[in-house]
């Protein structure tokens, strides 16, 4: 049985007396982040780039605004003085669209059925899942799979199991959803700024992306 203090260091939900004892259990779960996993989303993310490829991004409830984050950042913090400009967009945005799918479809359908109209084959369908076991994000990504394009994401817990339909996939080793939030945005903003800087090299995307590697 883990006492407080090993719960607190692996990142695990318990109750915590204070915001500082919060921010301590947060900041222990750093040094355990899947570095080389992220760097792979890094690589994948500039060959699509590169080759002129548009990445997708989707999620549900705090999960769908950080897709949303990310695709702000990634449209238009990268584009001031850029040579090239990126293509992401995010399946979360769409209220009507989203919500006519669920409606007439199902709730699972409702990133797929966006996907089925508009991935192509290189795209990257970027997933972020706090479980990594909802539904309709599943079901996205092996649409994604399915058509070609290739398939990265963000998680927490085990995995779950979208972990196996990622080509490259990062996942925050804990069990308390609002650490792993605070996780995926800080990851997510990490994201953006290697990318923003690739952008901004003379140097070609396509080697920078090398480090990259595809899961079909």
């Amino acid at each position: 049985m883990l006492d407080k203090q090993e719960k607190l260091a692996q990142g695990r939900r318990t109750e915590v007396a204070s915001t500082e004892e919060y921010f301590s259990a947060l900041s222990q779960l750093i040094p355990r982040l899947p570095y080389a996993a992220i760097d792979n989303i890094v690589g994948l993310l500039l060959r699509a780039f590169a080759d002129d490829r548009t990445v997708f991004v989707f999620g549900n409830g705090g999960s769908a605004a950080s897709a949303s984050h990310m695709m702000v950042d990634m449209n238009k913090g990268t584009a001031e003085g850029a040579a090239k400009r990126i293509r992401a967009m995010a399946l979360t945005d769409n209220v009507p669209l989203l919500t006519a799918w669920a409606n007439d479809s199902g709730y699972e359908q409702v990133f797929a059925e966006q996907l089925k109209s508009f991935v192509r084959e290189g795209d990257v369908a970027f997933a972020i899942s706090t479980s990594g076991n909802s539904a309709n994000v599943l079901l996205a990504l092996q649409t994604a799979l399915d058509r070609g394009a290739s398939t990265v994401g963000l998680t927490g817990f085990e995995g779950g199991k979208m972990k196996a339909l990622c080509g490259a996939c990062a996942v925050v080793p804990s069990d308390n959803v609002q650490m792993i939030e605070d996780m995926h945005h800080a990851i997510l903003h990490s994201i953006f700024t290697l990318v923003r800087k690739r952008l901004h090299s003379t140097a070609p995307l396509a080697t920078a992306a090398s480090a990259g590697s595809t899961r079909k």
